[in-house]
Parts: C-alpha cells; structure tokens; sequence
C-alpha cells in the first residue's frame, strides 16, 4: 500500500468514525504516522481529501455492483430489482465505513454548499438509483412490473431501502429483520395486479 493510499484508508475510518468537521490534519498524521505536509502533498487541502474519498466509495460501489451483475442472472425485472435491493443492504453491512461517511449530516451540509461534493454525492446515488431504474424498466418490458414512471419509482424504492440502510449503519435496527417485509411491500406496490375474471 502506498502512502497515498494508506493516508486514504485512514482518512475513511477517522472520516467514518468522527465525521469531516471533527477529523483533524493533525490527527490523521498521528494515525498515520506521516508528516501533515505529506497529506497536503497528495491531496492539497482536507477538502481535496475528502473528494477523494468521495471518488472512491462511488468506484467501489460501481465495481461491486457490476462484479454483482455479471455473477447473477435473473429471471425478470422484479427479480432483477430484488437482488439489487438485497445486494445494496449487503454492501452497507459489509462496507460500514463508507455508508457511514455517505449517510453523516455533515457530508450532507458541505454537499450543499460546495457544488463539487454535491456533484459527487449525486454521482453516487445516481448510479444506485439508474440501477435500480433500470429493473423496473426491465420489469416493464417483461411484465413483471406494473406501467408506472420508472425514474420516480425507483427514487421512491430507493427511500424505502435506504431508510432501512440507515437504521443499520447507526446500529438503530437489525435490517435484516425488516428485509422479507421490505420485498413484499415492493412487490405489492410494483407487481401488476392480477385480471379480475
């Protein structure tokens, strides 16, 4: 591991564990046993540092999910849909440190003011939430999934799974409780009701 990416994996931690406004310089040269100029170095402000991170956890997450996509094959749009909820609730029990840095309030309030960490929060959940569209649109396509505005249901989807991804990243809630009702109330509210005879 190369300095650089070694001052990026404690970053994450600390970054993770404390939040950006608490996470000091200072520290981050302690628990990583390089100077401060060495992290200005690779990453020029904390801010630059923070970016990077940002970088990463979308690249992570695109890789698992094509390595996920390439490995799985579904039989139909709902199913497609399924395993992508079930595999993105996997992903925040087993990459904790980053869903706990996307899900920190004060990420959210430096996306609001800084456009390039707003640009970089949106590239991410964009990427699950044209994920998730693009099972429904297969859905669609083979009728397993009722005729509804793709894009506007998949955000709706996405807010369910990732109001339960938070109760588990802040350790409120086992989600895996919540994960067999979680498909049900999916499949209730896209599956195209039956014929009436």
């Amino acid at each position: 591991m190369t300095k650089k990416e070694a001052i990026l994996h404690v970053a994450t931690k600390l970054f993770s564990e404390k939040g950006y406004r608490n996470t000091t310089i200072a520290e981050l040269a302690e628990h990583t046993g390089v100077a401060e100029g060495t992290i200005f170095y690779h990453f020029k402000t904390k801010e630059g540092l923070f970016l990077a991170i940002l970088e990463n956890i979308r690249q992570t997450l695109i890789g698992e999910f094509n390595s996920f996509f390439r490995e799985k094959t579904f039989d139909s749009g709902i199913e497609m849909l399924e395993g992508s909820i079930f595999f993105y609730l996997y992903l925040v029990g087993t990459k904790e440190e980053l869903f706990l840095i996307l899900h920190r309030y004060d990420a959210y309030e430096l996306a609001q003011v800084t456009p390039v960490f707003r640009k970089n929060f949106s590239a991410i959940y964009n990427f699950i939430l044209d994920t998730f569209e693009r099972a429904i649109q297969r859905g669609q396509r083979d009728g397993s999934i009722e005729d509804l505005p793709a894009g506007k249901t998949a955000f709706i989807v996405f807010a369910l799974v990732d109001g339960i991804a938070r109760l588990k990243t802040f350790n409120l809630y086992d989600s895996s409780a919540l994960f067999e009702q979680l498909i049900l109330s999916c499949r209730r509210m896209l599956q195209k009701a039956p014929a009436r005879k």
